[in-house]
C-alpha cells in the first residue's frame, strides 16, 4: 500500500498501533516505567491507561531486568507481552533475559515453549542527553540469532512494524530512534501491516546506492536532494528491519549502481553498515567499481558538549561530502 492519509507524528503512530492491537487482542500487555497515567516519557503510550487500565497496561519501578523477566514470563504463559525499556542504553541491564531466555527458549524447547513479546526501546542521539542515553544497540541485538529486530523511520513504518510484531510468534526488538518522535508522516486511516524483511527505496537513483536506518534515512534523505542538484544520482534504501534483512533489495541495487555507502549512527567497527559492506564483498564484488564506504559515528562515547556531538555523529553535510568523494573515485 502507498503511503497516504492524514499526517501524523512518529509518536502518535506508534499509539495508535497499540490501540488497535490491544483492542484486537486482548492478551496483550504492556508495561515499563511511566507508560500508565503519565503517558510515557516520550508520549509513547499516551491515552492507553484511561482505556485499558491497570490490568492491561502498568508501570512498573526501575529496574529494567524484573520488568522484561516478567513480560518474558507472562508471553511463555500464554500472554502478547511489550516491555517498554524506555531509553534502549538500559535494555542492557535486562540483556540476560532478553538474549538468553527470550530469545533462546522456543529452540530450547523444541518449540513447545514461545516468547511472543516486544521489547520496545528508544536509542540515539538527541538533545545532547550523553553516554548513558544515547547509544545505538540496534547492531548487538542482530547478532543474537532468535531476535527479530526493527527500526522504523517514518511515521508509516512505525504504525505497519508495529502491527506486524505484535502478530509475530517470537521475541521482537522494537527499536525507535528518539529524535523521530516529534517527526510527521502520511499514515492510512485503514488498517495494513508492513512484513518484515522487506526495504523501502525511499529515493531511486542511478550512480550510487546508500544504505541507511532509522534516522539517518532522513539525514541521506536530505544529503541526496543535495546531491542530485550536482548531478549525482543516489539511490537510499531503508532496510526497516535489520533481522530479518532484505539482502535482495541491497544487492540489487548495488548490481545496478557499481557503487556503495552504508550510513550508521553506531561506531563502524561490528556495525550494521559493516555487515553491508560484507554482503556486498560477498555478492557483488564483481559489480563494484570503487571500494565501498561506511559512514559512522566516531567511536567515542557519546558526549554532553553540542559541539562534539555534532562532530561525532553522520551530519547531511559530512554524508553529502563522503558520497561526492565516492562517486567521483
Amino acid at each position: 500500500m502507498a503511503e497516504q492519509g492524514r499526517v501524523i507524528t512518529y509518536t502518535d503512530a506508534g499509539v495508535e498501533a497499540l490501540r488497535e492491537e490491544m483492542r484486537r487482542d486482548p492478551s496483550i500487555v504492556y508495561i515499563g516505567q511511566g507508560i500508565g497515567p503519565r503517558g510515557g516519557n516520550f508520549r509513547q503510550s499516551r491515552g492507553l491507561w484511561k482505556e485499558f487500565g491497570d490490568e492491561r497496561l502498568r508501570d512498573t519501578g526501575i529496574c529494567e531486568l524484573g520488568a522484561t523477566g516478567v513480560a518474558i514470563g507472562a508471553a511463555m504463559a500464554g500472554s502478547r507481552a511489550i516491555v517498554d525499556e524506555v531509553f534502549l542504553d538500559f535494555a542492557l541491564e535486562a540483556i540476560t533475559q532478553i538474549v538468553q531466555q527470550a530469545a533462546n527458549i522456543c529452540y530450547m524447547s523444541n518449540g513447545k515453549i514461545k516468547a511472543p513479546v516486544l521489547v520496545r526501546g528508544a536509542m540515539g542521539a538527541v538533545r545532547n542527553a550523553g553516554a548513558h542515553h544515547s547509544h545505538t544497540f540496534y547492531n548487538w541485538f542482530a547478532n543474537t540469532p532468535g531476535l527479530k529486530v526493527v527500526v522504523p523511520a517514518t511515521p508509516y513504518d512505525v504504525k505497519g512494524l508495529f502491527k506486524t510484531a505484535l502478530r509475530d510468534p517470537g521475541p521482537v526488538m522494537f527499536i525507535e530512534h528518539k529524535f523521530l518522535y516529534n517527526t510527521k508522516g502520511a499514515v492510512p486511516t485503514e488498517e495494513y501491516l508492513i512484513p518484515f524483511g522487506e526495504a523501502r527505496i525511499v529515493r531511486p537513483g542511478s550512480d550510487v546506492t546508500i544504505i541507511a536506518t532509522s534516522r539517518m534515512v532522513e539525514l541521506t534523505a536530505k544529503a541526496g536532494a543535495l546531491l542530485e542538484k550536482e548531478g549525482i544520482s543516489a539511490e537510499i534504501i531503508d532496510p526497516r528491519t535489520i533481522v530479518p534483512l532484505d539482502r535482495a533489495a541491497i544487492t540489487n541495487s548495488i548490481k545496478k549502481t557499481g557503487r556503495l555507502a552504508a550510513i550508521d549512527e553506531s561506531p563502524s567497527t561490528c556495525s550494521f553498515a559493516a555487515e553491508v559492506l560484507a554482503i556486498a564483498a560477498e555478492e557483488c564484488f564483481d559489480s563494484l567499481k570503487t571500494p565501498p564506504k561506511r559512514i559512522c559515528s566516531l567511536p567515542v562515547p557519546n558526549p554532553f558538549s553540542p559541539v562534539l556531538e555534532n562532530q561525532m555523529i553522520p551530519s547531511v553535510e559530512r554524508i553529502a561530502s563522503e558520497i561526492r568523494a565516492l562517486v567521483k573515485k
